[in-house]
Protein backbone atom coordinates (compact mmCIF):
# COMPACT_ATOMS: atom_id res chain seq x y z
CA UNK A 1 0.00 0.00 0.00
CA UNK A 2 2.54 2.50 0.77
CA UNK A 3 4.49 1.74 -2.50
CA UNK A 4 1.86 2.03 -4.76
CA UNK A 5 0.80 5.11 -3.24
CA UNK A 6 5.11 6.52 -2.95
CA UNK A 7 4.88 5.36 -7.01
CA UNK A 8 1.98 7.47 -7.83
CA UNK A 9 3.14 10.81 -5.79
CA UNK A 10 6.13 10.47 -7.78
CA UNK A 11 4.09 9.81 -10.78
CA UNK A 12 1.91 12.80 -10.35
CA UNK A 13 5.09 15.48 -9.16
CA UNK A 14 6.79 13.88 -13.05
CA UNK A 15 3.61 14.69 -14.94
CA UNK A 16 3.83 18.27 -13.43
CA UNK A 17 7.42 18.79 -14.06
CA UNK A 18 6.37 17.85 -17.56
CA UNK A 19 3.94 20.22 -17.67
CA UNK A 20 5.66 23.39 -16.48
CA UNK A 21 8.76 22.48 -18.99
CA UNK A 22 8.13 25.00 -22.13
CA UNK A 23 8.23 22.78 -25.04
CA UNK A 24 10.98 23.69 -27.90
CA UNK A 25 9.52 25.88 -30.69
CA UNK A 26 9.88 24.96 -33.94
CA UNK A 27 12.02 26.90 -36.36
CA UNK A 28 11.02 28.09 -38.70
CA UNK A 29 14.20 27.25 -40.85
CA UNK A 30 16.14 23.75 -39.87
CA UNK A 31 19.83 25.05 -39.07
CA UNK A 32 22.52 22.91 -37.51
CA UNK A 33 23.62 24.01 -33.86
CA UNK A 34 26.61 26.17 -35.24
CA UNK A 35 23.76 27.92 -37.50
CA UNK A 36 23.82 26.78 -40.74
CA UNK A 37 21.22 26.21 -43.03
CA UNK A 38 21.30 23.11 -45.31
CA UNK A 39 24.43 21.87 -42.74
CA UNK A 40 26.67 24.04 -45.37
CA UNK A 41 25.27 23.09 -48.40
CA UNK A 42 24.66 25.66 -51.26
CA UNK A 43 20.49 26.27 -52.12
CA UNK A 44 21.79 27.66 -55.15
CA UNK A 45 23.94 24.72 -56.38
CA UNK A 46 20.54 22.20 -56.82
CA UNK A 47 19.03 24.11 -59.59
CA UNK A 48 21.83 25.44 -61.56
CA UNK A 49 24.38 22.26 -61.15
CA UNK A 50 21.45 19.67 -60.42
CA UNK A 51 23.51 18.05 -57.09
CA UNK A 52 24.41 18.44 -53.71
CA UNK A 53 27.59 21.21 -53.39
CA UNK A 54 29.10 22.15 -50.27
CA UNK A 55 29.52 25.80 -50.27
CA UNK A 56 32.17 27.98 -48.92
CA UNK A 57 31.78 30.11 -45.60
CA UNK A 58 33.49 32.85 -47.47
CA UNK A 59 30.17 33.14 -49.60
CA UNK A 60 28.06 33.43 -46.97
CA UNK A 61 24.90 35.27 -45.87
CA UNK A 62 22.52 35.79 -43.41
CA UNK A 63 18.69 35.40 -44.33
CA UNK A 64 15.91 34.21 -42.42
CA UNK A 65 17.84 33.85 -39.37
CA UNK A 66 20.16 31.52 -40.04
CA UNK A 67 23.78 31.46 -42.16
CA UNK A 68 23.32 30.04 -45.64
CA UNK A 69 26.83 28.62 -47.45
CA UNK A 70 27.57 29.19 -51.20
CA UNK A 71 29.58 27.52 -53.81
CA UNK A 72 30.32 31.17 -55.31
CA UNK A 73 29.89 34.86 -54.93
CA UNK A 74 27.03 34.39 -57.79
CA UNK A 75 25.27 31.57 -55.96
CA UNK A 76 25.06 34.02 -53.09
CA UNK A 77 24.44 36.77 -55.15
CA UNK A 78 21.47 34.74 -57.07
CA UNK A 79 20.27 33.93 -53.52
CA UNK A 80 20.39 36.91 -52.09
CA UNK A 81 17.93 38.58 -55.14
CA UNK A 82 15.50 35.83 -54.85
CA UNK A 83 15.85 33.73 -51.53
CA UNK A 84 12.20 32.29 -51.74
CA UNK A 85 13.42 30.81 -55.13
CA UNK A 86 16.01 28.79 -53.63
CA UNK A 87 15.55 28.19 -50.18
CA UNK A 88 13.98 24.23 -49.46
CA UNK A 89 10.09 24.29 -49.03
CA UNK A 90 9.29 23.41 -45.27
CA UNK A 91 12.09 25.37 -43.49
CA UNK A 92 14.77 22.34 -44.80
CA UNK A 93 12.98 20.16 -42.87
CA UNK A 94 12.53 16.16 -44.12
CA UNK A 95 9.36 16.83 -46.67
CA UNK A 96 8.22 13.37 -46.18
CA UNK A 97 8.20 13.61 -42.29
CA UNK A 98 6.00 17.47 -42.64
CA UNK A 99 3.38 15.45 -45.17
CA UNK A 100 3.48 12.61 -42.09
CA UNK A 101 2.50 15.79 -39.71
CA UNK A 102 6.08 15.81 -37.98
CA UNK A 103 9.30 17.11 -38.25
CA UNK A 104 12.61 15.65 -38.74
CA UNK A 105 16.27 16.66 -39.90
CA UNK A 106 17.12 16.00 -43.51
CA UNK A 107 20.60 14.82 -45.50
CA UNK A 108 21.47 17.33 -47.63
CA UNK A 109 22.49 14.98 -50.43
CA UNK A 110 18.30 13.41 -49.97
CA UNK A 111 16.94 16.06 -52.23
CA UNK A 112 14.26 16.72 -54.78
CA UNK A 113 13.28 19.55 -57.26
CA UNK A 114 9.45 19.15 -58.24
CA UNK A 115 8.02 22.04 -59.94
CA UNK A 116 10.77 24.11 -59.51
CA UNK A 117 10.85 23.70 -55.66
CA UNK A 118 13.31 22.04 -53.56
CA UNK A 119 12.18 19.42 -51.25
CA UNK A 120 14.69 17.52 -48.78
CA UNK A 121 14.37 14.35 -47.19
CA UNK A 122 15.75 12.59 -43.79
CA UNK A 123 17.41 10.08 -45.89
CA UNK A 124 17.49 8.24 -49.84
CA UNK A 125 15.78 5.59 -48.43
CA UNK A 126 12.85 8.19 -47.38
CA UNK A 127 13.62 10.04 -50.43
CA UNK A 128 12.51 6.96 -52.09
CA UNK A 129 8.73 6.98 -50.71
CA UNK A 130 8.80 10.65 -51.24
CA UNK A 131 9.10 10.08 -54.20
CA UNK A 132 6.16 7.42 -55.17
CA UNK A 133 4.05 9.99 -54.92
CA UNK A 134 5.66 13.90 -54.73
CA UNK A 135 2.25 15.24 -55.83
CA UNK A 136 0.17 13.66 -52.78
CA UNK A 137 2.88 14.51 -50.34
CA UNK A 138 3.15 18.37 -51.71
CA UNK A 139 -0.34 18.27 -51.06
CA UNK A 140 -0.34 17.31 -47.37
CA UNK A 141 3.05 18.85 -46.49
CA UNK A 142 1.57 22.32 -47.44
CA UNK A 143 -1.53 21.21 -45.38
CA UNK A 144 0.40 20.20 -42.42
CA UNK A 145 2.98 22.68 -42.47
CA UNK A 146 1.39 26.05 -40.95
CA UNK A 147 0.11 23.80 -38.04
CA UNK A 148 3.54 22.51 -37.43
CA UNK A 149 4.67 26.12 -37.45
CA UNK A 150 1.61 27.36 -35.01
CA UNK A 151 2.14 24.51 -32.66
CA UNK A 152 5.25 25.63 -31.62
Amino acid sequence: MLRSLQLSLLTSLLLVAISVIPSQALEPVNASRSGLALQGYDAVAYFEQERAVEGQQKFSLEWAGVTWRFLSAEHRDAFAANPERFAPQYGGYCAYAVAKGKTASVDPVAWTIADGKLYLNYSLGVRKKWRRDVPGHVAKADENWPKLLAAN
